[in-house]
């Protein structure tokens, strides 16, 4: 994913944290919020709780790359946050596919097909 869609400083994350509005399913969290940005940015949070290293990597890069696949069809300027749950660990990838889409489409974040 590149640099420009991700959510990095800890400002950012903390202003959309205070500022945004949130969603939740069984396996993932979203906080989102509107910024005027010509892109939409994205953040992931893993709590030392979900497991050690490898394991809170592991489903960090899974959701980059399903967040990379859909960033054509997601409206611009908006930042996301994706917080994993515990629960999410020992899920498919097909079902994390289905939790985020879930998500972004109860936020109303995709884009009006034509």
């Amino acid at each position: 994913m590149k640099k420009i869609y991700r959510l990095r400083k800890r400002r950012d994350f903390n202003y959309t944290y205070q500022k945004g509005k949130s969603l939740a399913n069984q396996y993932l969290v979203l906080v989102y919020r509107r910024t005027g940005l010509p892109v939409t940015r994205a953040g992931f949070s893993v709590s030392k709780k979900f497991g050690k290293s490898v394991r809170r990597n592991r489903i960090r890069r899974q959701l980059r790359e399903i967040y990379r696949r859909r960033i054509p069809s997601i409206k611009e300027g908006f930042d996301l946050i994706f917080v994993i749950r515990k629960d999410a660990g020992e899920v498919e990838f097909s079902k994390l596919e289905e939790a985020v889409d879930n998500l972004l489409k109860r936020a109303g974040l995709f884009k009006e097909m034509d």
